[in-house]
């Protein structure tokens, strides 16, 4: 697995299109401002309106761009009463110091590593994108070897979510709701870092998010997942449903282990 986020530099970090948003916002906030003797900056709830994301999404990409010293945090009081608003700005003179040009260097060489497997021809046949977005998770998620199929709802949910650190370090801050009584998890994917080469290549691109994502539940002891992509139902926008074939223990079952344990 590639080192956390908030290890690497400025021009790493903004490599996510979600925070590139969130310091724009925040920067147009900062030279609009009406008033001088108002305080600077907006806070977690006014950025979560603004890009359209839960407010504790927003919350974890604010403290990638303050680690990496892009963004400052203050706290300031309304009045008497009340507790003080956390207000986030841009540190002043911090997009001076970012390459601009490297911003997306990460996304580029990414690139650049599956259009090589792509075209790479192993016996004389290139590898489906699905084939390529799973060899690259065989290679780069740390398996579990212990691992065994979920039993309930809790263990495979658990193991969705390590699938969605695996998104994150892509540049995704999917959003996740579950139905089928936790067997299915419905992620919603915003601001795809491929978006430009998804308008053109959806098969391509969906074929790749499908073969990272079975290839990441594969490390993770779920080989019998399936996987459903819904491209763009908005603009930037797109939806997976990742399911479990394996079955849950049902309660009954479990109710008699315990009592002859």
């Amino acid at each position: 697995m590639s080192a956390p986020t908030d290890d690497l530099g400025p021009a790493a970090v903004l490599a996510s299109p979600v925070r590139r948003r969130l310091l724009d916002a925040l920067s147009h906030a900062t030279a609009t401002r009406h008033d001088p003797t108002d305080p600077v900056g907006l806070t977690a709830a006014d950025l979560a309106e603004h890009v359209g994301l839960h407010v504790t999404t927003v919350r974890f990409h604010l403290d990638q761009l303050v680690a990496a010293g892009l963004v400052e945090a203050s706290f300031h009081r309304s009045g008497s009463a009340g507790r003080p608003r956390k207000l986030y700005a841009p540190v002043q003179g911090s997009l001076a110091e970012v390459d601009v040009a490297g911003e997306a260097d990460a996304l580029r060489l990414l690139s650049g590593l599956l259009a090589g497997v792509l075209a790479d021809s192993s016996g004389g046949v290139a590898p489906t994108p699905l084939e390529t977005g799973r060899r690259w998770a065989l290679e780069h998620v740390q398996a579990d070897p212990a691992a065994r199929p979920a039993s309930t709802p809790g263990q495979w949910l658990s193991k969705v979510g390590r699938m969605l650190d695996v998104l994150h370090e892509w540049g995704y801050t999917p959003e996740m709701s579950t139905s089928d009584g936790g067997r299915t998890a419905r992620l919603v994917l915003k601001d795809c870092p491929f978006l430009a080469l998804a308008v053109d290549n959806p098969a391509v691109v969906c074929g790749i998010h499908r073969g990272l994502i079975t290839g990441s539940m594969e490390q993770f002891g779920e080989p019998d997942t399936e996987i459903g992509l819904e491209p763009f139902v908005g603009p930037t926008t797109c939806v997976a449903h990742v399911s479990t074939r394996t079955p849950f223990r049902d309660k009954t079952s479990a109710t008699a282990t315990k009592e002859t344990a």
